[in-house]
């Protein structure tokens, strides 16, 4: 057990870190960590580009995973653009982080998030659909960044996001978001309800 692992024990951190690696992708390369979730074993990782623990404000995104949209390449969301927008701002940058979270479906998982599709095909909303269903709107815990962010030694963050949730919990947690960056990308016909609800229901930024 390394020290850092003995201090997250001892401070009941719910994230444990795991190991790293490079990771090259077509943007650049990036510094990959992954973590475990110890109260129920999910992992999630962070991307780094750069020195990050310098004490000066981080460009960087927390991103909820997004099976559909990451990786299937589904029009019916805006999450793989986004991720990739934030991939590259990063390296353009030089310096920066991302926080991936596996929180599918914003944290109801991806059966549920199948099924609330199936709702939206029939006239559902986001919201709708997942009220139908029993689920909460927005499960997920974006606290988990809290730990991931302190494990990097990152105290402040250029946050690129449309959600004032995200900023208002990281702001809770103790991490200073000195400013919010805006990421509008992957707009299209198919997604324009999807995006209008969050904005309208859900009180994202439209700028």
């Amino acid at each position: 057990m390394t020290a850092t692992q003995q201090n997250q024990i001892k401070d009941n951190s719910p994230v444990r870190f795991i190991s790293a690696c490079r990771l090259p992708t077509q943007w650049g390369e990036f510094t990959m960590y992954g973590f475990e979730d110890v109260r129920n074993k999910q992992e999630h990782i962070a991307l780094t580009v750069g020195d990050v623990s310098s004490g000066a404000p981080v460009l960087g995104r927390i991103h909820s995973e997004c099976l559909t949209g990451d990786a299937l390449f589904s029009r019916r969301c805006d999450c793989g653009p986004q991720l990739e927008a934030a991939m590259k701002a990063v390296q353009k940058a030089g310096r920066g982080v991302i926080v991936y979270l596996r929180q599918e479906g914003r944290g109801i998982g991806l059966l549920n998030k199948i099924r609330a599709y199936k709702l939206q095909d029939e006239g559902m909303d986001t919201v709708e659909a997942n009220l139908a269903l029993g689920l909460p709107i927005d499960a997920r815990d974006f606290s988990l960044a809290k730990y991931i962010l302190d494990f990097l030694s990152i105290g402040s963050v250029q946050l690129m996001t449309n959600n004032p949730h995200k900023v208002d919990t990281l702001k809770a947690s103790g991490i200073n978001v000195v400013k919010r960056v805006p990421l509008h990308v992957g707009q299209n016909p198919e997604n324009q309800q999807y995006l209008h609800t969050k904005m309208e229901k859900l009180g994202h930024f439209a700028n």
